[in-house]
């Protein structure tokens, strides 16, 4: 992939150049995070799968209250806004983590508070990206602001790596740099205007039967995010010992590939529909989790977590089949946030049942259970139309 050169630099537009540099802050300090939570959480908290499991309930919380804070903050702020408050929370959250959670109820509180900073990015980042957007050519800008986001993980995890090299696994340290990378991305957020005032403002509260499609492949998501976010990390750090400097390369890799198969896969949706692209990432979601139930070898595993690391941004083609079937742009903000609401329902009860199952009856009957879900997806996603006008564009 060509990187941009000064010139190139120069005829993108301000919001467009803000925005990429926000993305990009903002998947540093993601790919920090995620690439050592848990590490985190077994080294200095000592917790086992169960405790993981049930860790998962509150910092899923405020994905499953979105739909409330969302309404509340689109009284009062638009889209950009939210994003740079969203900023603010995560860097809160994540320094609090490095330096103040020294027990399991702060540490509780502080992953409340990034998780909330988190999950209203998830709801406004896009909207924000089908605003830069021209019509027929939305999987393409999503796509390019991943594969930002990838370069922006590229940059965290090599910042983790060598943080761990030179003065070992210092969490202090790690999330301090997380902090600084989310107010920087928080600051770009603010200096977006996308058009200043002349938009029409985001229903606050939105719930459609129509939408019925976009509601179910949100609750799939919410399967498959569980399964890379907590299992199927946790399978290499419980079972097989690896440690984070290693999870950090494997976010590297990760990273790195979706740099280019990010706007690629961006591509992909707008030439051959949502449709096709859901339904074949829940069939490559049911072999990952056959990989992480059966295999051994942990070089497969490392594969089916770097896999699973890249398909995770096929969930943009969620918000580009909701564009194309909205009534109202007006809609597609709220109906994110409730997207988001009913995927936590799932991603707020599966982690407890897992953890059960894992302890119970072994990590091979929660990939499983994976699986058959993945399995159900696949049908559900086989049911997916677009208007013939939406799909023509």
């Amino acid at each position: 992939m060509r990187l941009p050169s000064r010139a190139d630099w120069a005829r993108i537009g301000p919001d467009f150049r803000h925005m990429l540099l926000a993305t990009l802050f903002f998947g540093a300090a993601s790919g920090i995070f995620m690439s050592t939570l848990n590490n985190y959480l077994s080294d200095v908290h000592g917790l086992d799968a169960a405790a993981r499991g049930w860790l998962e309930l509150p910092r899923e919380l405020p994905g499953f209250l979105i739909i409330g804070v969302s309404a509340l903050l689109l009284t009062f702020m638009r889209e950009a806004r939210m994003a740079a408050l969203a900023m603010v929370l995560t860097a809160v959250g994540a320094l609090s983590l490095g330096v103040l959670a020294r027990d399991t109820v702060l540490l509780v509180v502080f992953i409340v508070v990034w998780s909330l900073g988190d999950h209203i990015i998830f709801a406004v980042e896009g909207p924000i990206g089908l605003t830069l957007a021209k019509q027929g050519n939305e999987g393409r800008r999503l796509g390019q602001l991943g594969g930002a986001r990838n370069l922006g993980t590229i940059v965290g995890v090599a910042g983790v790596w060598l943080l761990a090299r030179a003065f070992g696994d210092r969490y202090d340290l790690f999330y301090g740099l997380a902090a600084l990378c989310a107010a920087w991305a928080g600051w770009h957020y603010w200096r977006l205007h996308l058009g200043g005032e002349t938009g029409a403002r985001s229903r606050r509260l939105v719930f459609k039967r129509k939408y019925g499609i976009f509601y179910a492949i949100s609750a799939l998501f919410g399967v498959r995010k569980q399964i890379f976010l907590a299992f199927g990390g946790w399978v290499l750090v419980s079972l097989h010992g690896v440690p984070v400097s290693t999870i950090a390369l494997l976010y590297f890799i990760a990273a790195c590939l979706g740099v280019v198969f990010r706007p690629l896969l961006g591509d992909v949706i707008d030439w051959v529909g949502e449709r096709v692209v859901l339904a074949a990432d829940e069939l490559l979601l049911l072999g990952i989790c056959l990989v992480y139930a059966f295999v051994d070898d942990v070089r497969l595993l490392y594969g089916a977590y770097i896999l699973d690391s890249i398909l995770f941004a096929l969930r943009i083609a969620r918000t580009t089949y909701l564009k194309k079937i909205a009534d109202s742009p007006a809609d597609i903000t709220p109906t994110i946030a409730t997207g988001i609401t009913i995927d936590h329902v799932v991603a707020m009860s599966l982690p407890v049942l897992s953890g059960w199952l894992w302890e119970t009856y072994g990590h091979e009957w929660v990939f499983l259970l994976a699986g058959a879900i993945a399995l159900a997806g696949f049908f559900v996603c086989l049911q997916i139309r677009v208007p013939a006008k939406a799909a023509a564009a």
